[in-house]
């Protein structure tokens, strides 16, 4: 199969795949997620992807009844029934609190559901620079948690696909805080600069490997609130996630933005891919 699904214990082809009309994640979004990269058919940095995904259901009080080597044989199981000539793909899986009848309180029994797929995926041209818009950042104030929750991403992300760009950063007020579906980093001095970790911005997975890399190798790695000037007057602009690994931007809001320090960019990229052994 080219798209497998899984569904509480039962594999099938993901367009074929029935998930309960009363699944909780149906009708209020309770559930949290993850997404890995499977690169070669093994899955990359799952260990800090799990870490997020059993914090997240601790944090929503999702009472997980699955053992991690349980998951990652859901995962595998997936990988081998793939395509055997497809070796890249995208790993998505969610827990719902489980099923029941629509009630706002949590139900009685709490046994969750997990749904999981795979999907070929490869990862974005590193090379190319990408066009960014500013969104205000109107979701609320769990964004540490990786709910299932995430119209406002999905709107700020629309936005930028009919304004021809690739990602919205986004910031309350004067202060920015990510992207609609990846972590935010500017470049300036030969710094790398980023949000800190709070209630406010997702714990990026490729984030936490950027600030290894950084530590490893003695670059500067600042962790601040930094403001919107800041964004516009940058030396480069970055945006990280899962597939699009470190991405520097050509543009934001229609202004020429970044390509004043292309060598550490670079560098980050070469970096990461070399520890990951993507390239």
């Amino acid at each position: 199969m080219k798209n497998v699904g899984y569904y509480n214990g039962e594999f099938a082809a993901l367009e074929e795949l029935k998930i309960a009309a009363l699944d909780r994640a149906v009708y209020f979004g309770d559930g949290v997620y993850d997404v890995a990269f499977i690169h070669n058919r093994k899955p990359v940095d799952l260990d800090d992807h799990l870490d997020r995904f059993y914090s997240s259901c601790n944090l929503l009080k999702i009472e997980i009844d699955m053992t991690r080597e349980e998951l990652e044989n859901v995962f595998l199981s997936l990988i081998e029934k793939a395509d055997e000539d497809e070796k890249d793909f995208i790993l998505y899986w969610q827990m719902s609190r489980g099923i029941g009848y629509r009630n706002h309180v949590f139900p009685d029994n709490r046994k969750p559901s997990l749904f999981a797929y795979i999907i070929p995926k490869k990862i974005a041209d590193q090379d190319k620079r990408i066009q960014l818009i500013t969104k205000e950042d109107n979701r609320f104030y769990l964004c540490h948690i990786k709910t299932i929750n995430l119209i406002p991403n999905c709107l700020a992300s629309e936005e930028a696909k009919k304004a021809g760009c690739y990602e919205a950063v986004l910031h309350r007020g004067n202060i920015v805080t990510e992207g609609s579906h990846t972590c935010n980093l500017i470049i300036k001095n030969g710094e790398i600069i980023t949000h800190p970790l709070d209630n406010l911005v997702l714990p990026s997975i490729t984030r936490k490997h950027i600030k290894e890399l950084c530590i490893e190798n003695n670059i500067p790695f600042v962790e601040r609130e930094y403001t919107l000037d800041e964004l516009f007057d940058a030396d480069e602009i970055l945006v990280a996630s899962t597939t699009s690994v470190i991405l520097a931007a050509d543009t934001i809001d229609g202004k020429k933005a970044g390509g004043k320090n292309p060598e550490l960019v670079k560098r980050l990229q070469d970096l990461y891919f070399k520890k990951h052994n993507m390239k």
